[in-house]
């Protein structure tokens, strides 16, 4: 008699993408909740208000990830200290994301990259693809938190972190000054038009004391979160003062909360943290 040779019918398509379907479904029902922090426009500090954020929840005992998904311009990793490359677990073919702490698990675009100043030239299938992936392919285990830090504006990330993570929650960042609130209509309304659940409004680089004097110094103006929540029906959460050692603790990768729990900006957080728990 001849011998039987059973050959293996390669997956087709329907049944490759059933497997990541899967996959992402199991994944997602280990995070309790999502919270992607989103700006209309760079430099209102969303990255220090994200990492910071993390930072803060691990220390009160919750399980937190934290997910930068600016592809282009990653600097979650410069904020927390976090080099070199990630390891991977041969035996569940997952990454390992960084670990800060006992309780916060990251994952940057840098820690994928071997040179830090590598330009990443993406269209956006590709950019998707990765964010994704960041989901699908690491080791996040049971999280009480998943905080993604989105680059600024309306485009291919936040729209795939949404198609992603239906589930997901807005926390929107602005400064005070009129351009940055022009800017984050559009985001307010970009997350209305999705059907995104919007937790509120965060005013970062808001009026801080003067060290010498203690009168209250507003660079960008002041109120300007505040009303603009009213003006589009969503929660203000709360204002961040200016504070120079968020910027020197970034750059040192130790973020600011680590090292001071009794300066404006901390307390400040730890009620804009309040508020979105209670909101949940």
């Amino acid at each position: 008699m001849g011998t039987q040779i059973h050959s293996k019918m390669p997956e087709n398509k329907e049944d490759q993408q059933a497997k990541k379907d899967q996959i992402l479904k199991d994944t997602l029902n280990k995070i309790k909740h999502k919270l992607l922090v989103m700006s209309g426009k760079g430099g209102v500090g969303k990255s220090s208000v994200s990492a910071n954020m993390a930072v803060l929840l691990a220390e009160k005992g919750f399980k937190v990830g934290l997910m930068d998904v600016d592809v282009h311009g990653p600097s979650i990793a410069k904020i927390m200290g976090i080099k070199g490359l990630l390891e991977v677990n041969t035996e569940k073919q997952l990454a390992k994301p960084a670990q800060y702490g006992e309780n916060l698990k990251i994952v940057s675009m840098q820690s994928f990259m071997r040179d830090e100043d590598q330009a990443v030239i993406w269209r956006g299938p590709a950019k998707s693809g990765m964010i994704q992936q960041f989901i699908t392919t690491i080791d996040w285990g049971k999280l009480d938190f998943l905080i993604m830090d989105a680059p600024p504006g309306t485009g291919d990330e936040p729209l795939t972190v949404i198609q992603t993570v239906p589930d997901a929650k807005a926390v929107v960042v602005t400064t005070p000054q009129d351009v940055a609130l022009a800017d984050v209509r559009k985001s307010i309304n970009f997350c209305k038009t999705v059907d995104m659940d919007i937790l509120g409004l965060v005013e970062n680089m808001g009026p801080f004391s003067c060290p010498h004097c203690g009168d209250k110094i507003a660079i960008f103006k002041e109120g300007g979160g505040k009303r603009t929540s009213m003006e589009m029906n969503i929660r203000f959460l709360g204002s961040l003062p200016y504070n120079f050692d968020v910027i020197h603790s970034g750059d040192n990768g130790t973020p600011v909360v680590t090292k001071d729990k009794t300066n404006d900006y901390t307390k400040s957080l730890e009620e804009v943290v309040s508020n979105i728990m209670k909101n949940l």
